[in-house]
């Protein structure tokens, strides 16, 4: 028979609205389960606009079985004023072409090393049906709508649905209607790739790296907590080489 043990510490992320959820019912339900299994429990609600430039509002939850005083509150956090800007992420002309993403614009005559590919901008027909669909809300009293960037902005939430139609992040362009991000921006968005770097590969086709990187976590969010983590586990290694 298998025996499971109990890790002395975890970290879990989730959307902010599970405080919320049930009236709160649910989130108290897992905190009290979590209580239940002897660990101490703190949580906090961090944007990640401090780290990479995107609104992206998530809670996580550490767990610790011993008491080692861990708490959130002493945890240093980058501010989400002091946050990067899309201009650190967006395409630039004097990158290498990258298949599928970006093309060499020489054959036709533009002085560059790559342009985003043209797929990634909107066509008529869809651009005029979210204008319609954000003045028909607006007109409602609504909210909802697209989101239109420059490089100087930071971005909505980056979601599993972005492959739709990219409604919540559109880049503004020039003469011409604006265009989804590419995979290769939402990795450097999710925080995979550091600045215009292309560490992270990216194997699938653009549906399945949207859908996954709008499903996945802010990676510098996770290291800083994890960082703040790590003398507490180390505490907890200690307590139990001494027991």
């Amino acid at each position: 028979m298998l025996e499971y043990h109990r890790p002395q510490a975890f970290l879990l992320e989730n959307v902010k609205n599970l405080r919320s959820h049930n009236k709160g019912d649910t989130f108290q339900t897992i905190l009290k389960s979590l209580g239940e299994l002897g660990y101490a429990i703190s949580h906090k609600v961090i944007d990640a606009a401090g780290y990479v430039p995107q609104h992206r509002e998530r809670i996580f939850i550490v767990g610790f079985k011993d008491s080692v005083g861990f708490d959130f509150e002493n945890m240093p956090l980058a501010h989400p004023r002091d946050g990067p800007r899309l201009e650190k992420l967006l395409h630039d002309p004097s990158e290498p072409p990258e298949s599928h993403y970006t093309i060499d614009p020489t054959a036709y005559g533009i002085n560059a090393q790559s342009i985003v590919g043209s797929k990634y901008t909107l066509s008529d027909k869809l651009w005029s049906y979210l204008q319609r669909y954000a003045e028909k809300h607006k007109a409602a009293g609504n909210g909802f709508g697209y989101g239109l960037c420059t490089p100087k902005d930071r971005s909505r939430t980056l979601s599993a649905r972005y492959h739709k139609d990219g409604s919540e992040i559109l880049i503004h362009q020039e003469n011409a209607n604006p265009r989804r991000l590419t995979p290769r921006e939402c990795a450097r968005l999710m925080g995979y790739d550091s600045g215009r770097g292309r560490d992270f590969i990216i194997p699938v086709s653009d549906t399945r790296a949207y859908q996954q990187f709008g499903n996945s976590v802010v990676v510098p969010v996770v290291e800083a907590v994890a960082a703040h983590m790590k003398p507490f586990i180390r505490k907890t290694k200690q307590k139990k080489q001494v027991t």
